[in-house]
């Protein structure tokens, strides 16, 4: 058996342009979906996968470790940039649907067998656009706590918001104070039974992350995620020996050998590797192993289209370290039409119960993807007061 084409299709939805992978052998039937979606980042990723392929076509697709080292190491550059890195992560992903579906098991009883029940998934209610803060805090707060409620309405026993605006890297204490009241409300609302999650998307200061951090640790967050920049590893660090809160991050990083340094300088308490974006399931699983030694957990990151929430469940069932995933239920409400899914969702606490489909337990259906073709991202830029760029 070999593979006989690698292609892709693009899916636009709204915030961003789904890439789908697919994997097709010499096999009648045989075939495999990734996911490589990337914002902002579409073509460039269609590109690469099509850079990728002569590499991989004609070659035994059940030699996934073999063919992710070609991905890796040849063509003279090494991965890991993120267009590159998330264009091996489709495709592997893919290949592992292929030796699911080759063998009629998912995914998670070729890594061992299922660790666990079912996966707990959690809720993103967005927030943290600067604008959003110019309301009174008494608005912003109360909209937050509705949102919040609305999460659990929806049977959700977690969720994570963005309740920390857009900060130059050094300020007063006015988004702090503004942070700190829309998390207070978002506790008093759903109680101390539902866990709070606060994202930063890295937009801080390592000495503002900090700040933050301590004002939000009396709410008992589950975890504060992405205190300031990625690359501020020592920041990171820093901000997890000053609280109790336990400290996320790890998205935008793209090998096993950024997620090292921040293990061994014991930077986080969760680690977040993106599946679509870290060399796919093969890494991933190299990653959570370090993660194991460390005692660390793992939470992936996974805001994108339906391959990559199959993909972080099939993980999940099988990771010792794993706590909970990521979920998209409402971005557009033609999801369901797109892809037809294995696995089967608990409403009451919104628990993910395993698929007994082969491979990743999905399947893409290319009629209604037709329907949704490519669209530009919508420009996300961010200023500061002063006119200067700031992080989104």
């Amino acid at each position: 058996m070999k593979i006989s084409s690698i292609e892709t299709r693009v899916c636009n939805a709204r915030m961003r342009n789904w890439v789908f992978v697919k994997v097709l052998t010499d096999q009648d039937g045989l075939y495999g979906w990734g996911e490589a979606t990337l914002e902002w980042h579409t073509r460039a990723v269609v590109g690469a996968v099509e850079d990728l392929s002569p590499l991989l076509i004609g070659e035994d697709p059940t030699r996934i470790e073999y063919l992710w080292q070609i991905m890796y190491r040849q063509h003279f550059w090494h991965s890991y940039g993120i267009v590159r890195a998330t264009a091996m992560s489709g495709i592997d992903l893919a290949l592992w649907d292929i030796l699911g579906k080759l063998h009629g098991v998912p995914c998670h009883k070729l890594w061992g067998g299922p660790v666990r029940d079912d996966v707990r998934t959690y809720a993103h209610l967005g927030g943290g656009r600067m604008e959003d803060f110019y309301e009174t805090s008494v608005d912003q707060a109360k909209r937050f706590a509705d949102l919040a409620q609305q999460a659990v309405v929806r049977g959700f026993t977690a969720f994570k918001a963005m309740a920390v605006p857009e900060t130059a890297p050094i300020e007063g204490l006015t988004p702090v104070k503004a942070a700190e009241a829309c998390v207070a409300a978002m506790r008093d609302a759903v109680g101390d039974d539902i866990d709070i999650m606060v994202d930063c998307h890295a937009r801080l200061s390592p000495a503002m992350g900090l700040l933050f951090a301590k004002a939000l640790e009396p709410y008992g967050l589950y975890f504060f995620e992405e205190p300031c920049w990625p690359e501020a590893v020592d920041g990171i660090a820093a901000v997890q020996r000053a609280v109790k809160t336990p400290i996320a991050t790890g998205e935008r990083l793209t090998s096993q050998h950024q997620f090292r340094e921040l293990l061994e300088k014991r930077a986080c308490s969760i680690i977040q590797p993106d599946i679509t974006h870290c060399g796919g399931l093969s890494e991933a699983r190299r990653i959570a192993a370090m993660a194991e030694a460390y005692r660390v957990a793992m939470a992936p990151h996974n805001p994108q289209g339906p391959v990559s929430t199959a993909a972080s469940l099939e993980f999940g069932f099988a990771t010792p370290s794993y706590i909970i995933c990521e979920t998209v239920t409402d971005d557009v409400p033609w999801r369901k039409d797109v892809v037809s899914e294995g696995f089967t969702v608990e409403e009451k606490g919104r628990i993910v119960h395993p698929s007994d489909r082969p491979g990743l337990g999905i399947e893409i259906n290319d009629a209604e993807v037709s329907k949704h073709p490519f669209e530009q991202e919508v420009l996300q830029r961010s200023f500061y007061a002063d006119g200067s760029v700031g992080d989104w």
